[in-house]
């Protein structure tokens, strides 16, 4: 087992760097805190490849880190992770950068027969035979020093990343599937991921579908101004306000501090605090034109429906067979309830599913592809021009 280097000097991490460098692919993961901020705190980062492990302490090299985030950025070298939303958005806040390239094991882990968001324990076990400890899971990784067991701990998850990357490129290369996610890979290069604006911070409120588009005005407004006060002050959001709140107030719309302070669960320091600018808010809300929801289509199940569904559903499953996917790993019934009605958001428009299937559906749906059954097998044929007219 190679020896796991700790880096907590400008000396140690220069070193690191000039062999980072020389590498085509780095397995890398983050550890941090977020419990008590708005901000993910940096707190480890692990690197690994086959042949060495390193672990850096972002805190003790703290404003010292753009040797490594230039590597990191590096457009050359392909960052390997697992589940790497949360370490790309500590990155990008930090860098100012997305670290293309990146390759996410979990997204690929379901063309090789796991399940959709499969766990990185589940992949360690499946592709390793080895099961992780779970004794640190709780650890607060601000705190220093970190034992030696605490960073073994760390390092096993870059460690076991390295050698499960290498098997999983040989298997989708053998099977003819190593470009398959080149796009699902690209997306998660989208900043709007990491750095969502407040004015849109509401759409990520839950429950706001049953609200008028008066009620939904105000949603808007007090989630944006909870943004700001979050990421001014360093705070999860729920701390200043939470969700079923704002959702109270759109309901209720209390335009002084009395009628605010009734409001059950709200918090009397806020009302002290914000009350009166809260309040404010609601009445300016209350002038603005009311928002209207993008609609989601009829959700009425009709005998109709269902049958277009199972047809829809019999080409998934002749899709998947010929690939040897589990059919639910390609699409749901509800993500083909999602195409039929709201196909701009169907995640079997873009991918992997789009050329494996996606496409067929929409052509299915426009009377392009017909099914006929021979022979006890399903066989999809293009329609002809003549048919068509």
């Amino acid at each position: 087992m190679n020896e796991i280097q700790f880096v907590d000097s400008v000396t140690q991490l220069h070193d690191l760097c000039q062999k980072m460098k020389q590498e085509p692919w780095l397995a890398m993961d983050t550890e941090f805190l977020r419990e008590k901020t708005y901000y993910p705190k940096f707190c480890l980062l692990q690197i690994a490849t086959l042949d060495w492990v390193a672990c850096v302490d972002p805190i003790a090299l703290e404003g010292q880190l753009d040797e490594l985030f230039e590597i990191i950025n590096d457009p050359s070298i392909i960052k390997i992770l697992h589940s790497c939303r949360q370490d790309v958005e500590i990155f990008y806040q930090l860098s100012g950068k997305l670290p293309i390239p990146v390759y996410d094991t979990q997204l690929v882990a379901p063309l090789l027969g796991f399940q959709e968001n499969t766990g990185y324990a589940m992949l360690v076990s499946g592709f390793l035979n080895i099961n992780l400890s779970k004794i640190h899971t709780r650890t607060d990784w601000s705190q220093r020093p970190l034992s030696a067991e605490q960073i073994q701990y760390a390092a096993d998850d870059v460690i076991y990343l390295a050698k499960i990357y290498q098997m999983m490129q040989q298997k989708l290369q053998a099977l003819g599937r190593e470009d398959w996610l080149k796009e699902d890979f690209e997306q998660l290069m989208n900043e709007d991921l990491y750095d969502i604006p407040p004015e849109n911070a509401w759409l990520k409120i839950r429950g706001k579908n049953k609200l008028t588009g008066k009620q939904l005005a105000i949603v808007q407004v007090l989630a944006e101004w909870r943004e700001q006060v979050a990421k001014k002050d360093d705070r999860p959001k729920n701390w200043i306000l939470r969700d079923e709140l704002i959702l109270d107030m759109a309901k209720l719309q209390p335009l002084n501090v009395k009628a605010l302070s009734e409001i059950r669960g709200i918090n009397d320091g806020l009302v002290r605090r914000s009350g009166k600018q809260i309040c404010e808010l609601i009445a300016m809300a209350q002038n603005l034109p009311g928002i209207k929801l993008k609609s989601k289509g009829s959700s009425k199940k009709t005998q109709q429906l269902e049958a277009v569904l199972d047809i829809l559903t019999g080409l998934v499953r002749l899709r998947a067979d010929e690939n040897s996917l589990n059919p639910v790993i390609l699409a749901t019934r509800k993500d083909l309830e999602q195409l039929l009605l709201d196909s701009q958001e169907s995640p079997l428009l873009h991918g992997w599913r789009y050329s494996m299937v996606g496409q067929e559906l929409q052509q299915m749906l426009q009377g392009k592809l017909s099914i006929t059954i021979a022979d006890n097998s399903m066989q999809i044929q293009q329609q002809t021009t003549d048919l068509l007219e």
